[in-house]
């Protein structure tokens, strides 16, 4: 067996025992409430971690336990106050069912809460020793050094995994103990928590790194050893997506993880607020994308590896293919404006192929509308070229709003809602075709130089963006009076679909039982009474043609009036 084949038999095996134990990613177990966080509160990964946290470290000390799990109690609060959360109410009451069995657990004696951070503190020195996590690392390193030789993989997946479980606990402990340090003033925080023990939290928290969830290449992770990494054309592909020049300076605020530096979608969120996941995820898949072109054409040999300009050419045509298509259809010119393609630089090409896969990482359903992510990527692109030549630091117009800068919000949303508007107005599949916009529609109007009406930021005013009349109580009702319906065509639901659809193959089979007959008729002579008869198949043709004509006609009845 081949050394891939044994590794993925390993993953495989490593998950269904972690299905069989109930233990997460981490080899903690799941038990107790964790894991039935409601996917409704949005810092449910945070309580979820911090729960199966406190059902590892029960049996230990039941006291970090409960405070943990009062803690995830008050987070759940504060996120979801009055419990309006699909589960919440259910998990709220079954964590308070928790707490109160830890406390009726406990040995008598009153509980003082004031003392929770002291107690934290204490329980995180006693677990680092325990753990011997100074030497936890070393260990595994040293390991993974000798296991190119030995091949024993069975004891450093151990080895692994428990340095993962006790950096895991360790960052929850630190999360939990910043946070509750939060509350009192900062002269107790500072009395409480000594710098010696912040300088060791710091470096823990800078050891779990490695915990960073990835797909493939840990990017946002690179102390973990890594053989992907460390490919030259992975190397190559990381280098080139690297801050150049051209681009403005990043504010001093802006989060860059330590770990690598900043690079051009770093720059592409912070003008327009992409999702952190997102671009964590498009990164990845760039470079991916990037290294196997290069690959196909060669390794790079130097020392310090460099993307050639081929690979990104392949890159940036296979990826932006659509958008030249629909600007030569338009008759538009494209985002880099009158320049030849090849004249634009390679830098620019790759802040390009970023920000088409930003666009489509964070468009949902819009994905299935793509001219309408070309009309978005050629406005957005126009503004990233912009800021380019102006060199302002600022985020971008149209993503920009009083609560902060989204692209999901101020982009996505609005044609997002009126999608599911028109969605939810077909009654259930019953309503007829003519009478709701679906994503075909949609799609069609960015065929047009009509679409540009809509402007840059949205006019959410257009007819556009209005939504349907609706057809049951539970659909909202439009502002507007006036609203963009079918384009080019409409479906009906009609048995006339097996001749509009098939007529070539009917008028062959007419024709040809037509003409058949009248040579049987005329015992199979081929004389010229039967070609003056063979002759009549020309009116056949022209009233079968002229039936479809009509037909197409009344099928396009409804685009024609649901557009007006």
């Amino acid at each position: 067996m081949s050394r891939a084949e044994d590794l993925w038999e390993r993953l495989v095996r490593a998950a269904l025992r972690r299905e069989r134990t109930g233990t997460d990613a981490h080899g903690r177990p799941v038990t107790g409430i964790a894991g039935y966080v409601p996917s409704s509160l949005s810092n449910n990964r945070d309580i979820d971690a911090i729960l199966r946290t406190a059902d590892e470290i029960q049996d230990e000390d039941p006291s970090i336990s409960r405070i943990l799990c009062e803690h995830a109690y008050s987070l759940a609060q504060n996120l979801d106050p009055n419990s309006e959360g699909r589960g919440v109410l259910q998990f709220k009451t079954g964590l308070m069912s928790v707490i109160k069995q830890k406390l009726a657990k406990r040995e008598e004696g009153g509980i003082d809460r004031s003392q929770d951070i002291a107690r934290l503190q204490e329980f995180y020195k006693l677990y680092r020793e325990k753990n011997n996590v100074d030497k936890l690392r070393e260990e595994e390193m040293k390991l993974r050094e000798s296991v190119a030789f030995s091949g024993n993989l069975g004891e450093l997946e151990r080895k692994t995994v428990k340095r993962k479980r006790v950096f895991a606990t360790l960052k929850v402990l630190g999360t939990v103990l910043a946070q509750l340090t939060q509350e009192v003033s900062p002269e107790d925080a500072e009395r409480l928590i000594s710098d010696e023990l912040k300088r060791v939290m710091e470096s823990d928290a800078a050891m779990t790194e490695d915990l960073i969830a990835y797909n493939i290449i840990p990017l946002d992770a690179p102390t973990m050893t890594n053989a992907i990494v460390s490919l030259p054309e992975i190397r190559a592909a990381v280098s080139a997506l690297n801050y150049f020049r051209g681009l403005p300076k990043l504010p001093g605020n802006f989060p860059i993880p330590a770990t690598r530096n900043a690079d051009m979608l770093d720059f592409l969120q912070y003008v327009f607020g992409f999702q952190k996941d997102n671009v964590s995820n498009q990164r990845e898949h760039i470079v991916h994308l990037l290294s196997n072109e290069q690959s196909r054409l060669g390794i790079p040999e130097e020392p310090e590896p460099k993307l050639d300009e081929a690979a990104v050419q392949k890159v940036f045509q296979k990826s932006l293919d659509n958008y030249i298509k629909w600007c030569n259809y338009l008759g538009i010119q494209p985002v880099w404006s009158n320049l030849d393609l090849v004249s634009v630089s390679k830098e620019k090409k790759l802040l390009f192929i970023s920000l088409y896969f930003l666009i489509w990482g964070e468009a949902s359903n819009i994905r299935f509308l793509p001219e309408c992510l070309c009309y978005i990527f050629h406005h957005m692109g126009r503004e990233v070229d912009e800021i380019l030549r102006q060199q302002i630091q600022q985020p971008a117009n149209s993503c920009n709003s009083e609560n902060g800068v989204s692209f999901l919000d101020q982009v996505i949303c609005p044609l997002y809602e009126i999608v599911s508007a028109e969605a939810a107005n077909n009654d259930n599949g019953r309503a007829p075709h003519s009478a709701w916009r679906n994503y075909d529609d949609f799609n069609e109007y960015f065929w047009s130089l009509h679409c540009f009406e809509l402007g840059w930021p949205w006019r959410k005013s257009s007819s556009f963006f209005l939504k349907p009349t609706p057809l049951s109580k539970n659909v909202l009702i439009s502002g507007g009076v006036k609203r963009r319906g079918k384009t080019s065509f409409v479906e009906h639901r009609t048995f006339l679909h097996l001749y509009h659809s098939f007529h070539r193959l009917w008028i062959f089979l007419v024709m040809m039982f037509q003409g058949l007959t009248i040579i049987a008729f005329n015992g199979g002579h081929l004389d010229s009474k039967t070609i003056r008869e063979v002759l009549s198949l020309g009116p056949t043709f022209v009233v079968m043609k002229f039936f479809e004509s009509v037909l197409d006609i009344i099928m396009m009845f409804g685009a024609y009036s649901t557009t007006r």
